[in-house]
């Protein structure tokens, strides 16, 4: 029988022990190691992914893209703001490889045609009108349990923990991605979805993006991201491309002619006395 160590560096020297810092993961069962990783790390998906078409989201996501077989949630300050932008370069790729791309309740209606310059078409689209909570729920969880090929995106802003634990589990025999979107107020709600990230609009045509929860290691900051909208990028002009500058300038023009409306009065009436 083999005597146990006592001190601290006879632990840290022992080979089988699993709280050394020299632990190899390769040391446990192959399922086991996949699904296991250190705090520092981004966890491993052992799940399908689709790539964002963002390579530095692509580089913060668990497996390098949006996972299959997993609830991903999508949190922004209002319906129809950036959902489109964000997910339409891996929707494309859906839809390239033969998928359709599942609505459920969307808020506003599906703009053909601007779709249609991100590499949406509407034939690849299939709007399921659900007007309640209720409805919407019902109507994701037989997409999911479907399992069709191409992307359910579900907007269920009312949606509890519960209910999403469900579409969770459902999910996870589901090979397509599958989107929920959701206020930004929801960030302080316990979700089961393994991945939740907070989008909303930068200035210069950007998308601003945090990830708030996935597999692995917390990030930290907020990722920026080019996008400018379907083909604009051809017609812009180099000014037009940094409206931040623009607005800039024009905020500085503006309060320089208010400074100077205000002083000559001032300089007036002095010269009066």
């Amino acid at each position: 029988m083999s005597a146990v160590p006592q001190s601290r560096e006879e632990l840290v020297s022992c080979p089988g022990d699993a709280s050394s810092h020299h632990f190899d993961l390769a040391h446990l069962p192959g399922r086991v190691s996949k699904a296991v990783w250190r705090g520092t790390e981004i966890g491993r998906a052992e799940q399908a992914v689709v790539s964002s078409g963002f390579p530095a989201l692509d580089a913060q996501l668990p497996g390098g893209g949006w996972p299959c077989q997993s609830l991903t949630e999508l949190l922004q300050a209002q319906p129809a703001l950036c959902e489109w932008r964000l997910l339409a370069p891996s929707l494309a790729q859906l839809v390239g490889d033969g998928g359709q791309i599942l609505l459920v309740g969307p808020p506003k209606r599906p703009h053909a045609s601007g779709l249609a310059q991100l590499g949406l078409h509407e034939k690849n689209l299939v709007w399921l009108a659900a007007d309640t909570p209720s409805e919407r729920l019902w109507t994701t969880e037989q997409l999911v349990k479907a399992n069709p090929r191409g992307a359910v995106l579900a907007w269920l802003p009312q949606a509890r923990a519960e209910q999403l634990r469900r579409l969770q589990v459902h999910a996870q025999a589901c090979d397509c991605p599958v989107f929920l979107f959701r206020p930004e107020q929801a960030q302080r709600d316990a979700s089961p979805a393994p991945l939740r990230v907070l989008a909303s609009l930068g200035l210069d045509w950007q998308l601003h993006v945090q990830i708030l929860k996935r597999k692995g290691g917390q990030h930290e900051g907020t990722l920026v991201l080019p996008s400018i909208p379907g083909t604009l990028a051809q017609v812009l002009t180099p000014r037009l491309l940094r409206p931040s500058q623009l607005m800039s300038r024009t905020e500085a023009s503006d309060v320089n002619a208010l400074g100077r409306a205000v002083e000559q009065p001032s300089r007036r009436q002095f010269a009066r006395h």
